[in-house]
């Protein structure tokens, strides 16, 4: 389905230090009590790109926001020498984006559904926060992108890219976002390439992330996507192998399910049949 002027979200903000965080939320679908689903975006995506998916999942019967992550999109100010927040900020601004949500989500099913480093920010929420509003998480193309996941060549590729990434945003003191990604915090760029370097978490503000993850007790629904370079298979179920109390669901969305081509972006696209995946997981929370 294609985005109409019905389709055009109200956009909210909440400031958060000297950041203001934007979320894009759409109208109710008929039955306004049904499941929620707050999408949190992919580095460098604005919450803009994924409106032809939040066409789908209202007509699946869910209510949607979207959340532009810091220094992307409607949120502002774009990252720069002076921002200091890191891969912490990001989860914590999940939970304040919930609190402000409560009025519509409160009796309600509700769902993070993340989309690659949104979809870390999820679920690093769900097993940090002290008290969740989550009923369950949706992992669409989301992975721990640990080079020794990734065939030998492009192994080194991921390497040189991710370490490149941080050596350059250290130097420049902000990642201006050349070629991949969209304009960073340095400090996001720090953590990630951490990540790709260990295979894990570092410590978050002081908190083990790692053992977080392990007392993730939601449901989560982790979707891999055919095609997908950045975030092939491997590095899904290195992720999810840290769920050790969660129940996951696999699955791998091919094109011949989508019906077009597809990578780490364009499933969005293409996107229909995934949106009903995500209302029957719903609604079996």
């Amino acid at each position: 389905m294609r985005p109409t002027d019905k389709d055009e979200p109200i956009v909210e903000y909440l400031q958060r230090g000297d950041d203001r965080l934007a979320v894009h939320i759409y109208p109710e679908p008929p039955d306004a009590s049904g499941p929620f689903v707050v999408i949190w975006p992919a580095m460098g995506v604005p919450a803009r790109y994924y409106r032809s998916f939040v066409v789908e999942l209202r007509a699946a019967g869910l209510g949607v926001a979207v959340a532009d992550l810091r220094g992307t999109g409607a949120s502002t100010p774009p990252p720069s020498r002076r921002s200091r927040y890191r891969l912490a900020d990001l989860v914590d601004d999940v939970a304040a984006v919930q609190q402000a949500l409560a009025p519509r989500i409160t009796g309600r099913r509700c769902l993070l559904l993340g989309h690659s480093l949104g979809g870390q920010v999820a679920l690093l929420h769900t097993g940090l926060a002290e008290e969740s509003t989550v009923d369950g998480v949706v992992l669409v193309a989301v992975g721990l992108p640990h080079f020794r996941r990734y065939p030998p060549r492009r192994a080194a590729w991921v390497l040189a890219l991710t370490q490149g990434t941080n050596a350059a945003s250290a130097l420049l003191r902000v990642w201006p976002g050349w070629r991949f990604g969209g304009r960073q915090a340095r400090g996001v760029i720090r953590d990630w390439a951490y990540t790709a370097r260990h295979g894990r978490y570092p410590h978050l503000a002081g908190r083990d992330a790692e053992a977080a993850l392990r007392g993730v007790a939601v449901p989560v629904l982790a979707i891999s996507v055919e095609n997908d370079a950045y975030t092939p298979e491997p590095t899904t179920e290195l992720l999810v192998g840290k769920l050790a109390a969660a129940r996951v669901e696999r699955e791998h969305y091919s094109a011949a399910q989508a019906g077009a081509p597809l990578n780490h972006f364009r499933w969005v696209r293409a996107s229909a049949p995934l949106a009903v995946r995500v209302a029957e997981f719903a609604a079996r929370l």
